[in-house]
């Protein structure tokens, strides 16, 4: 298992002698790249992990090269699963996938940052705030991967017409925070790309 820097990467692999079956986790690397470098016939995997696997509730994204046999992408899945859930996808959406889940957490917590601070703003503990906040995503979260509703049927299903999170959620859509997150994913995904090309 490959778990080191981009940049260090093709040194690193370029090292190895006979290594059979050589999974990555170093962002923008291609699997080719790997190739090239790896003794011929070697079994190549990338996989594209996020933090929340630190506390068993990663999700990671796995790609298999031209020599990887379905055993080796069970074995990963195996691992990768052990520490939350993995899928498989094609090499070409794992930028994608770095955007997405793989920066997503950053993007969670800098929301929680923003509830708690709006909870401090309207007069609760900082201490307080942040709980709730912390618990809030932590429950919505939960309510997202425990049921079979989309997030779209549990947003409308907290919504009361007419009501305070209706209020809210009309300041989120006029400050466009959708479309935000919409290109936040995006210039991480491309970034991704760009690490990949260098």
């Amino acid at each position: 298992v490959l778990a080191v820097k981009p940049h260090f990467l093709l040194d690193v692999a370029s090292s190895l002698v006979d290594p059979g079956l050589v999974v990555s986790i170093a962002a923008g690397i291609t699997i080719g790249a790997m190739e090239e470098l790896l003794p011929a016939g070697t079994r190549v995997l990338r996989v594209m992990p996020n933090t929340p696997a630190l506390v068993g509730v990663g999700a990671s994204a796995i790609a298999r090269g031209s020599n990887a046999t379905d055993d080796d992408l069970r074995w990963a899945m195996s691992m990768f699963d052990s520490v939350g859930i993995a899928v498989e996808v094609t090499e070409a959406q794992l930028d994608a996938v770095t955007g997405l889940s793989g920066s997503g957490p950053a993007y969670v917590f800098l929301l929680a940052e923003a509830m708690a601070d709006a909870g401090v703003a309207a007069g609760l503990p900082r201490p307080v705030a942040g709980q709730l906040a912390h618990q809030t995503i932590r429950g919505a979260g939960t309510m997202l991967t425990d049921t079979e509703s989309s997030a779209t049927d549990l947003r409308v299903g907290v919504t009361t017409p007419a009501g305070t999170t209706a209020a809210g959620l009309r300041v989120l859509e006029e400050r466009a925070v959708r479309a935000a997150v919409i290109d936040a994913v995006g210039a991480a995904a491309t970034r991704a790309s760009e690490l990949g090309s260098a």
